[in-house]
């Protein structure tokens, strides 16, 4: 099970020019939907001027949801140029967007995916790469009376705990990476009175 996926630690930028056409790239690190629309509005607020607002993005650790968007220009030139570039460098949760600003001279098709694949490129290699976890969340509801069972998976799994309330009820959220988390589950239900819910 695959739980690691590559992204870009923080926001970057990058640029490529040809023939007085700038294209300039804005790569961010994002969790959803709502997210990248959000981001390609302000975008477009910010560059209202920029004659295309093309862009890629790839969400979840499985990779099944992305997007391309030619914003105008010839279809596939833009959009899938970017995305390529995010599937060579096998990130996930990242969108691109790159600004064109129109310099006079027509690119043509080759001119305009070279120009896309190269300002996506220049953001991705300005950015840092960094590895991340697929975690799951854990609500683990206990008796008071198994504190001690309770508190030995906690300690003998390093598992951090959040949010603990001690009452004759008792409950801790922790969370797991995806591939421990059927083990530890299993550990967890072996104890009387124990509820654990994943999110």
């Amino acid at each position: 099970m695959e739980d690691t996926y590559k992204t870009i630690e923080k926001p970057s930028e990058g640029l490529f020019k040809d023939k007085g056409s700038k294209f300039i790239s804005f790569a961010f690190t994002v969790n959803s939907e709502d997210e990248i629309r959000e981001i390609v509005q302000s975008i477009k607020k910010e560059h209202h001027s920029a004659r295309h607002h093309c862009y890629a993005w790839r969400l979840g650790a499985e990779k099944l949801l992305f997007r391309a968007n030619d914003d105008g220009e010839p279809s596939s030139t833009a959009g899938k140029p970017i995305l390529g570039q995010i599937q060579s460098f096998d990130l996930t949760n990242i969108l691109i967007v790159v600004v064109r600003y129109f310099g006079g001279t027509l690119l043509g098709v080759s001119g305009l995916i070279n120009a896309y694949r190269n300002a996506a490129l220049d953001a991705i290699i300005r950015a840092e790469i960094v590895e991340k976890l697929v975690e799951k969340w854990l609500l683990v509801e206990f008796d008071y009376g198994a504190m001690n069972e309770v508190m030995k998976i906690f300690k003998d799994e390093k598992l951090p705990q959040e949010d603990p309330q001690f009452d004759l009820r008792c409950s801790i959220k922790t969370h797991i990476r995806l591939s421990e988390l059927d083990r530890i589950e299993q550990a967890f239900s072996k104890i009387e009175g124990i509820t654990v819910t994943a999110g």
